[in-house]
């Protein structure tokens, strides 16, 4: 599918969320009181150019740098801009001029409205698969994001590749998209507005996987899923039986990661200091960890807490100095396990 197809759909074809045909493109209404919050204070306009699947306002954003792909006209970028703080700064790309020419109108509406001396944002034009391009430099990104944008990209490895490269050690690419659980047909693929929508460009879930690990980020984890029922009687009989999810994932940027959950031994205490998380926090669907419990944890994950900005909210057990096999428990599992077509999303299991 060429760039100009999706640059139509979503600069001409759709003028609101409500153009929409599917719920592909959909963020579900439930979300956090604190992002809430946020969001009504942003312009309506950006509110109603809105083409997202997902939530991706991670834990502990204040101070961060983070790089939004795909970011539209801006909605999650300003978000972001409110909750990484005036000495944060968000950088948005995209390459619909109709949707830039909204984002870029409200640079200074929002940093009023966040009491910022001057806005904290920028919006670049350019491709995601081409990231190189662009004037970014290499390691300069805690977080990169992106909402429902990886499917429509022509080529998804180079998009994964770009991130890693602008990512800082411990660094994370932290993102939503749309799934299938099996390889989408040629035929399918072109259809453009099966493409537009979301649906005809989503990775099959396992070939993302090993994209995602092709690219450096060895273990990808899963934060939360869905599944998607698209609600259009006409494109649902083009994709059946096709089944779709939207997903969240956390790619950390560290090397070395081993291949598989092992067990040294290890344990985390969180402090309860990430702000909105006093509790619990989540790290992915089957890490839910409750604060002043010791929560035994494989390799992997104590590197995911130890070597990134989440590591002054806990306390660590233990070392690598012993290996004592595979982390019980863990294994990797298919989002689409037991998930019916209408049927509602279960936390899986498995640190994959």
């Amino acid at each position: 599918m060429k760039h100009e197809t999706v640059q139509s759909y979503y600069g001409e074809v759709l003028q609101s969320s409500g153009d929409l045909q599917t719920n592909a493109c959909c963020t579900p209404g439930e979300m956090p009181a604190h992002l809430k919050a946020v969001l009504s204070r942003l312009h309506d306009e950006v509110l109603a150019r809105y083409y997202g699947c997902g939530l991706i306002a991670p834990q502990a954003l204040e101070g961060m740098r983070i790089l939004d792909l795909g970011c539209g006209a801006g909605r999650d970028v300003y978000a972001l801009s409110a909750m990484v703080g005036e000495h944060g700064a968000v950088v948005g790309v995209d390459m619909t001029p109709a949707q830039l020419d909204v984002a870029r109108r409200y640079r200074a509406f929002h940093a009023e409205a966040f009491g910022y001396a001057e806005s904290n944002v920028a919006f670049l034009d350019g491709l995601i698969e081409d990231l190189d391009a662009l004037d970014l430099e290499p390691g300069s990104f805690d977080i990169i994001v992106s909402n429902c944008v990886l499917n429509l990209a022509t080529d998804k490895p180079a998009v994964l590749r770009g991130a890693q490269r602008l990512l800082k050690p411990g660094g994370e690419m932290y993102f939503s998209d749309v799934y299938a659980d099996r390889r989408i047909p040629a035929a399918l693929a072109e259809d453009e507005v099966l493409y537009g929508e979301c649906l005809s460009g989503a990775l099959y879930w396992n070939d993302f996987l090993s994209m995602a690990r092709a690219a450096g980020f060895v273990e990808p984890r899963r934060v939360e899923h869905r599944p998607l029922t698209i609600e259009n009687p006409d494109l649902e009989a083009k994709v059946a039986p096709i089944r779709f999810i939207s997903a969240t994932y956390r790619l950390f940027n560290l090397a070395g990661l081993d291949p598989a959950c092992e067990d040294y031994g290890q344990a985390v205490i969180y402090k309860g200091t990430v702000p909105q998380a006093p509790q619990v926090l989540v790290l992915d669907d089957h890490h839910v960890i409750e604060t002043g419990k010791v929560f035994p944890v494989c390799g992997n994950t104590w590197r995911m807490l130890a070597e990134t900005r989440f590591a002054p909210h806990f306390e660590f057990i233990g070392d690598f100095a012993t290996h004592f096999g595979i982390f019980e428990g863990c294994g990797g599992d298919s989002p689409f396990n037991g998930l019916g077509a209408r049927a509602a999303a279960s936390p899986g299991g498995g640190c994959c």
